[in-house]
Formats: structure tokens, sequence, C-alpha cells
């Protein structure tokens, strides 16, 4: 749901362009969306911060935030600085590789908040402060880069970009720290993997069309001005209109024709 909302309101609101075309890609948006809150998976039961604490400490997990942690450390300090006012996946990314660390807190958070209005010590418990420090981090840095990508580039494509980036992400640490789908059918399997690819599809047209003028008036006109095709010629054909070039006019035959 925030693609088409933040292209919509971002064209009517700021005048950026929407075409037929990012129309369509904020449809399928919204129906990839909705394919994906009807098949998305159940939560496993985490209840205790001491559980939570046993899922951060697995291998798998861990391996997984510490190449998370290198990727977002080398993007900050290598790649920002170089490419990051040209290309728009590079901001864009860092928000989307520390959006892992926000909702892993988060969700560590919602178990503390839970412990602590049922009288547990959730507040000497070293995990509790842990999450509050990396959820601070991480928003700060989320916030700062999508910032500045805004102030960059068009909005209407910083939202669509960072919402596949972000969500690809958040399934990915779902699978890996919580375990969602193992308890999933093939039905849901699949459908979750339709609905996301569908909001890639959407976010695709909004991407690649974002210059063309098409609407529903002059879908028409645009279908029938076909572009000629270029001919290529080769380098022999170059060769002889290079020479046939250097000739004077004065230097060419001269026909006459006489009439009686």
């Amino acid at each position: 749901f925030p693609v088409p909302c933040s292209a919509i309101l971002s064209s009517y609101l700021l005048g950026e362009q929407l075409n037929l075309l990012g129309k369509l890609g904020c449809l399928l948006s919204l129906v990839g969306s909705t394919v994906m809150v009807i098949h998305a998976p159940e939560d496993e039961e985490v209840t205790t911060l001491e559980e939570m604490t046993s899922k951060l400490k697995e291998p798998g997990f861990l391996a997984y935030a510490a190449i998370l942690l290198a990727l977002c450390l080398l993007l900050i300090f290598c790649l920002a600085p170089r490419y990051g006012q040209s290309n728009i996946l590079v901001y864009l990314t860092i928000c989307s590789v520390i959006g892992a660390f926000s909702v892993s807190s988060v969700k560590g958070l919602g178990i503390a908040i839970k412990g602590f209005f049922a009288g547990q010590p959730v507040l000497q418990h070293p995990l509790t402060w842990i999450l509050v420090i990396t959820l601070v981090a991480s928003i700060t840095t989320q916030i700062n880069y999508l910032n500045k990508s805004l102030d960059i580039f068009n909005t209407s494509l910083v939202f669509p970009i960072y919402y596949v980036l972000f969500t690809t992400i958040v399934i990915t640490t779902s699978i890996i720290l919580f375990k969602e789908w193992v308890t999933m059918t093939v039905v849901d399997i699949i459908g979750t993997v339709c609905g996301f690819l569908t909001i890639i599809l959407g976010v695709f047209l909004l991407h690649a069309f974002k210059d063309l003028d098409v609407s529903l008036g002059n879908l028409p006109q645009v279908l029938q001005n076909e572009q000629p095709v270029p001919v290529t010629r080769d380098d022999k054909n170059i060769l002889i209109e290079v020479d046939n070039s250097s000739i004077a006019p004065e230097d060419k035959p001269k026909v006459f024709v006489l009439y009686s």
C-alpha cells in the first residue's frame, strides 16, 4: 500500500508526473500487496526476552547480521560518497539493509513492553537496552539517507523502490530469525512469491516509463506514431561516401542536354 499511496500523493501534492503506465504500476502494487497480506506467514510464538535472545544467538542469524552490517558499512563509507548523488539505489539500499535491524528491534521491544506490563523485570535484562540502542541508531540512519534520497530523486520513484528493497530484507530476516515460513503451505508460499513479483512489476512500470507522456487521451496517437527504423551502414559504405564527398563539384563531369 505505500507504493500507490506515495506515488499518487506525490503526483497531486508535489506536481510530479504520473502517466498511464505509472497508474497501472500503482494498481499492480496494490494487488500484489493484497495477495501478500492474504498469504502472509504466521508469526512464530516468541513471548519472552529469553526466547528472543536464543533466536538472536543462532549462528544463522549472526552470520546474516554480520553480512548485512558489512554491506551497510561498505555502502556508507565507500559507495555513497562516490555514487550516492547519481544512483538512486545506493541510499535506498542503505535504508533497506538497516531496516533489518530496526524490524528485529521492534519485535524484541514489543515483547519487552508486554513483559513490562505483566510485571516481568524487563528493565534489568540487557537485551532490552541493546534493542533500544539498535532501534534508535537504525531509525536515525534510515531517516538520514531517506531524506538525502528524497532531496535528489523523484518522490514517486524513491518510495516504490524503497518499499521493494525493504520488503525483501524484512522477508529474508523473518525467514532466518523467526522461521515463519516453516509452517506455510505450498499455496501460501506460491501466493506470497507471486504477490511480491507483482509488486516488483508495478514498481518497474513506475520507474522504467516515468518520462513517457502516455494517457488515455493520447494512447491511440502514441500507438500509431511509429519511429522509423534507423538504417545501419557498414564501414565500406561510409568510406565510399567519404571518398565521394571529397570530390569538388567543379571536378565532376557535366552533362548538357540540347533541345531542338
